[in-house]
């Protein structure tokens, strides 16, 4: 009769602790997670060497916390969780991002159903619009590689703008991220001070000798993203860039390229997450050859006049710093959402 009894009080009480939870918005048994950081990669250690996307959102949130592998995703792909916060790296690329992401929300042990989603990462921007060291807030993130593309020497007329517009894939070319959101994520950060280089500002100042727009400090920016699947460079790319921006009504103008924004994007949405996604860029090159550099002499190892380290303007002088302009703009956003803020 005790035992009955027993089993009868404990019975009560997990039911008691699943309506408490249920009352609370929770999901009993399961991790919740407040704000979830996604970088795409780190240059080395998650602390204490050269920080890449991740270590300084690292180090400032999740160092001690729990350590997940998730299933699916490859090894170095791991989550942090501290007090909240976690922090995957997606690995870098429209594919191995978007399927580490959807193998990470799909992930059972974890409630994400109230978070705030943070991606983050470097970029390359848009000449005319940002300088290197910029952060930009993404109101939209666009497709490269839908509808049609002809490499320039194919063209009956000398054009730049290169592709062109298939409205069949317009729903899929294009995702608007929460405009009421944006909006009080730019108007939180836009004041930030951000810092440069010495040697990137008179870089920028050589290469666009003249024009107003290079030749200021670093800021946050509202900006389109848009989304390719490589490192691609040149006026061709960028016109086909503004074209699309422009074919697809984006409310901000093109800001940046890079390799995993409109999949993860996607992700997101699928899983119902898109009201509280941010996105952050920092600006560590910019999209066309500048200062006599063509394509060989910047990727081609094998090309006697390669730039040197020393040599190469772009991306290796700005590099930490972007890192470290970013992750203040984060910081902010994400102190304001544990604070009840945003």
């Amino acid at each position: 009769m005790k035992k009955t009894a027993a089993i009868v009080i404990l019975s009560l009480l997990c039911l008691g602790l699943a309506v408490t939870c249920v009352c609370l918005g929770r999901k009993p048994g399961k991790v919740q997670i407040k704000v979830l950081i996604l970088p795409k990669f780190e240059v080395g250690e998650m602390t204490g060497d050269t920080a890449g996307e991740a270590q300084y959102y690292y180090e400032e949130y999740v160092r001690g916390g729990t350590e997940y592998k998730i299933s699916g995703a490859p090894d170095s792909c791991r989550l942090y969780v501290k007090n909240g916060v976690a922090l995957f790296l997606t690995g870098m690329g429209k594919v191995d991002s978007s399927l580490n992401t959807a193998m990470l929300l799909g992930d059972e042990r974890f409630d994400f159903s109230k978070a705030y989603v943070i991606s983050t990462g470097c970029a390359g921007s848009a000449v005319g619009y940002g300088v290197m060291g910029d952060v930009f807030v993404l109101t939209a993130t666009v497709d490269y590689d839908l509808g049609h593309h002809a490499d320039p020497r194919e063209m009956k007329d000398e054009k730049d703008v290169t592709w062109f517009r298939e409205n069949d894939h317009d729903a899929l070319s294009v995702i608007r991220l929460n405009p009421e959101l944006t909006s009080r994520v730019y108007e939180l950060v836009k004041d930030v001070k951000l810092e440069t280089t010495e040697k990137t500002r008179n870089y920028m100042r050589e290469a666009f000798a003249g024009e107003a727009w290079a030749d200021r400090d670093p800021k946050v920016l509202r900006g389109t993203g848009v989304t390719g699947d490589n490192f691609w460079k040149g006026r061709y790319d960028h016109a086909n860039a503004l074209a699309k921006v422009a074919a697809y009504g984006c409310e901000d103008p093109f800001a940046t390229t890079e390799m995993e924004d409109m999949a993860i994007t996607k992700v997101i949405e699928r899983f119902g997450l898109l009201d509280r996604y941010i996105v952050l860029r920092d600006s560590v090159n910019v999209d066309i050859f500048m200062d006599g550099d063509f394509p060989e002499s910047i990727w081609d190892s094998s090309f006697e006049k390669r730039a040197t380290e020393d040599e190469q303007g772009e991306a290796l002088d700005i590099f930490d710093t972007a890192m470290k302009n970013n992750f203040k703009v984060g910081k902010t956003i994400i102190d304001a959402i544990l604070s009840g803020g945003l």
